[in-house]
């Protein structure tokens, strides 16, 4: 009840500035002792990535992309935390307005575009942080990075966030970066995974401690597409895989009238296409690594469908918006 009061006054406000004013709320009350970080609470624990997760409910990058309010999102009960998506260097991302609600169908479309303070920035504040829960950092590349450099982008980034971070994920599926998602290809993720993994070990080497890495993928891919590369994913033996990012498709949301605005579609039409390949790839991998389900979970019923479709792990950040807090409860809940 009290979130749909606050709700229906954030949605008077440009999304982007609602977006700051609640998650700066929240984090204030836990920097004043009003909730309390860090308590996650234990519902289906389990390990993965050689992780123990207290719950298999997270919040999925995007929502704190520079690491600025994980008191307040430590402070829900979820099992962990995902910050970024961040850049070696920092950047304003795409021009304004650049984020639309679509409340008649709980979703969202954004074009943000790694807007972001780089990796130096977030770093600080994750050292500032009470938040002691598991958290992954998520690296992406910089607009102006060429093609043909991205690899050194994720490499340089890798190393910065891997002493601080319980996992890494690798962000090549954002629709909002040019042409990020060729990255997805078979001759280009073959080269990225290897790069990537050979820093892995290098790290692990050096500080003794090893690092999993996940890879974020689209909803947009033929099915031999999502085969090819769960194959390099078990190749390069990573340690899991997040399905998935934003959509451009808008077949769910066609009669819309903000279905031509480009951008990444969020939130509730989203979940059937990122079921589907957590389908996929649960039958393609046959459990060589984890699945990390994410988009359009904005029930408990949906976050029960995820985990029954294959993914060990889930993740929400639209549906918080809609919902509030009350919907980690309900999911928590549902997956008892």
């Amino acid at each position: 009840m009290l979130y749909s009061l606050a709700r229906n006054l954030l949605f008077q406000v440009d999304p982007e500035r609602a977006h700051a004013l609640s998650l700066q709320a929240l984090t204030q009350a836990a920097r004043c002792g009003l909730v309390q970080p860090g308590s996650a609470r234990t519902v289906q624990p389990r390990t993965l990535m050689g992780l123990q997760f207290p719950n298999p409910l997270g919040i999925a990058a995007g929502l704190d992309k520079n690491a600025e309010y994980l008191d307040g999102l430590g402070a829900l009960g979820v099992g962990f935390v995902e910050v970024g998506t961040v850049t070696p260097r920092p950047q304003p991302g795409n021009p304004k307005p650049r984020v639309f609600r679509l409340p008649e169908v709980e979703g969202l479309i954004n074009r943000l575009g790694f807007n972001n303070n780089g990796v130096d920035y977030l770093l600080q504040q994750v050292a500032r942080t009470r938040y002691h829960g598991i958290l992954g950092i998520n690296i992406g590349k910089n607009f102006d990075t060429p093609m043909e450099k991205a690899v050194e982008d994720y490499v340089f980034a890798l190393r910065r966030v891997a002493p601080h971070a319980h996992y890494v994920t690798v962000n090549i599926s954002s629709p909002n970066t040019a042409n990020l998602r060729q990255l997805q290809g078979n001759e280009e993720l073959d080269r990225l995974l290897g790069a990537l993994k050979s820093t892995q070990q290098s790290l692990a080497d050096d500080n003794g401690r090893y690092v999993p890495i996940a890879l974020k993928i689209a909803p947009d891919l033929m099915p031999e597409q999502v085969d090819a590369i769960a194959r390099l994913l078990v190749a390069h033996r990573m340690d899991a895989v997040i399905a998935t990012n934003t959509t451009v498709a808008r077949q769910s949301i066609a009669s819309h009238p903000l279905s031509r605005e480009t951008g990444g579609l969020s939130g509730a039409p989203l979940h059937e296409a990122s079921l589907h390949v957590v389908r996929q790839l649960a039958k393609a991998l046959d459990g060589a690594l984890p699945i990390i389900g994410v988009g359009g979970i904005t029930s408990g019923a949906r976050a029960k469908a995820m985990l029954d479709a294959g993914a060990s792990l889930i993740q929400v950040y639209t549906g918080l918006i809609y919902r509030g807090p009350g919907l980690i409860d309900e999911i928590l809940e549902a997956i008892a």
